[in-house]
């Protein structure tokens, strides 16, 4: 494994630069998955977003930069990337003519799997996907969502340690999204590093733990969604206004970025209940009036509509 890639990542991206004929679509991208995440790629209609996607997939190549897939180069091997990976494009082909299940042997083939190991491959996910009763139709006749769970279906066939989905909730209904983000935590827990792409955020945020934000080529924002840090956003409710409350604040040890108001303060601080009582200890010896403290957690939504705010009028 190269020295330079961490032992927890799944995927490691390295200034990776993608150039079209007349447009540069990544500018010098760098990041890194943890292994057994769900990581959320958003960002607005061509932020590049499925460029990303495909040069992480070894599909298209970069101008320059690498992508380590478990600490391997994905371009200097492709297909030994393939067998570690599982892709789902935006716009994706299925063989028309063929049934369910014959397109699903298809794809566990084209993975190396034989036998005994296609045939319970394809009944995994059969059943994984709620597939059996259309296991027999071609996949021709399906419906728009019943084509979208057999594409999933075929991207995951061959158990893939990590998986890109472009989309994968497009054109499907209420039931069949919950039902995907429900496998997509199942794929999770049974040690599978997941990258989804999707414009449906309150879906993104049932399932993910991280989130990337794509904007114009360039890496805007990469961070766990919430918990788990050693830091964490506290909001103190105050029961009466206290002037010099952001001076007193600021003035504790591990207190950070401390924005007031009349009656609330928001601020960084360590996660730990010990530092939480020490500053509640602080404060009310201090004469504060304090009503009240609690961790304030960002969701997926609330990253995106701060990053957002923050990049207004930037080039």
């Amino acid at each position: 494994m190269d020295e330079a890639t961490p032992v927890a990542a799944a995927i490691t991206v390295e200034n990776l630069i993608f150039d079209y004929p007349t447009l540069r679509a990544l500018h010098g991208v760098s990041f890194a998955v943890e292994r057994c995440s769900v990581t959320a790629l958003v960002g607005p209609n061509g932020a590049g977003k499925t460029t990303l996607l495909r040069c992480m997939a070894a599909l298209d190549t970069p101008f320059a930069g690498r992508v380590l897939i478990e600490g391997k180069d994905a371009h200097e091997d492709p297909r030994a990337s393939h067998r570690r990976l599982g892709y789902l494009s935006d716009f994706f082909g299925l063989y028309d003519e063929l049934t369910v299940t014959r397109c699903l042997r298809h794809a566990a083939a084209m993975h190396g799997l034989q036998g005994a190991d296609e045939r319970l491959a394809v009944e995994r996910v059969i059943g994984q996907l709620d597939l059996g009763d259309l296991a027999s139709r071609p996949a021709g006749e399906l419906s728009r969502g019943q084509r979208q769970r057999l594409a999933i279906a075929q991207a995951i066939v061959h158990q893939p340690a990590i998986v890109l989905l472009d989309e994968p909730a497009s054109g499907l209904d209420p039931l069949a999204r919950h039902k995907l983000s429900d496998l997509l935590l199942g794929l999770r827990d049974e040690g599978m590093t997941l990258i989804v792409s999707s414009h449906i955020l309150a879906e993104l945020e049932d399932y993910s733990s991280h989130v990337l934000v794509m904007d114009g080529g360039r890496l805007v924002e990469h961070r766990a969604i919430a918990g788990g840090g050693e830091t964490v956003t506290l909001a103190l409710e105050l029961a009466t206004p206290c002037a010099d409350l952001a001076t007193r604040l600021a003035a504790i040890a591990g207190v950070e970025d401390v924005v007031a108001e009349e009656l609330v303060a928001v601020f960084r601080a360590p996660s730990g209940a010990a530092f939480r009582h020490d500053l509640l200890k602080t404060l009310i010896g201090g004469d504060v009036p304090v009503a009240g403290l609690a961790e304030r957690r960002l969701g997926l939504r609330d990253i995106y509509r701060e990053v957002a705010r923050s990049d207004e009028g930037q080039p």
